[in-house]
């Protein structure tokens, strides 16, 4: 019996990673709209981020490098975040990574050991043009997982302080267990690794995450911080996403506010609670009590 003879039992499961599936395939086909539509480094400049003139002080001495996520790009995933951080006085930059050609706005489905490469191009970048030693990294998703490939085989860690991660897969992600029915559906897998590569490469146990997870989770010198929330979808089991490590300190949201319900788009992208976690991991020698009050901060 061919393994995709039986249908998985759950149709809510079937729809799920049919839309997934449905969605990779229509990267290939960009709409004109979509295209108008790329944001521009001028669009963060304009809203106070990704400015080469800025110097950092001696109050926040690293600038901050944002690394958004699996289908988001520069500008749209930190439309919160960034502003955020500019206001508490940082130098702020974010870059689109894993680019597909012809696919505009939607980012990081190239191949991720590729994508890692081009952070590490752009953080020279911004070390360049700020004289800085170090930056401090935050990321959501993949963005707080791929870095882990620039430090642990790029070098990264001689270029990095802080390495902050937003429900970032470090060990892969089953997807609430959707890729375990990929077999299901004829030609998925290869659709997976010839449309969005950088997709493929986040299932759990992928040759990707193998040799990601070949070596310890993290790099000595660099202090990690992991903030993740307890209804992530995405990112399954949500657990997996804690690293290891003696300079490791893992977060679960709703420790620090038991009514905070975002998932795995909103911790990255909105939350407050989430951000406030992150201004403390920046500058740890002022941190505040992250709590549900943070929200309004």
């Amino acid at each position: 019996m061919l393994p995709w003879t039986r249908a998985p039992r759950t149709p809510r499961a079937r729809r799920t990673l049919a839309a997934l599936l449905l969605a990779v395939a229509a990267v290939a086909t960009p709409t004109a709209a979509a295209a108008a539509a790329t944001p521009t480094a001028a669009t963060a400049t304009s809203r106070g981020w990704n400015d080469y003139s800025c110097k950092p002080s001696a109050a926040h001495p690293r600038p901050v490098v944002l690394v958004h996520g699996t289908f988001g790009n520069s500008i749209d995933n930190w439309l919160v975040l960034a502003p955020y951080l500019v206001d508490r006085g940082y130098c702020v930059y974010s870059l689109d990574y894993g680019q597909l050609p012809g696919v505009p706005v939607f980012n990081g489905l190239g191949p991720v050991d590729r994508s890692a490469g081009q952070l590490a191009a752009f953080v020279d970048r911004v070390l360049a043009a700020t004289g800085a030693g170090k930056v401090d990294l935050v990321g959501h998703s993949q963005g707080g997982m791929m870095p882990n490939y620039y430090l642990k085989f790029l070098g990264g860690a001689a270029e990095v302080n802080a390495m902050i991660g937003l429900a970032p897969d470090n060990h892969g992600t089953t997807l609430l267990g959707l890729t375990k029915l990929l077999p299901y559906f004829p030609g998925a897998v290869d659709l997976l690794n010839a449309n969005t590569p950088g997709l493929a490469d986040q299932v759990a146990g992928s040759p990707f995450i193998t040799k990601l997870n070949s070596v310890p989770d993290t790099v000595p010198g660099v202090h990690y911080t992991v903030i993740a929330t307890r209804y992530d979808e995405v990112v399954t089991p949500y657990r997996t996403q804690f690293l290891d490590g003696p300079d490791v300190h893992n977060v679960l949201l709703q420790d620090l506010c038991p009514v905070d319900l975002s998932e795995h788009v909103a911790i990255g992208t909105v939350d407050r609670i989430a951000y406030h976690e992150v201004a403390n991991a920046l500058d740890p020698a002022h941190a505040t009590p992250t709590t549900c009050a943070s929200a309004v901060g």
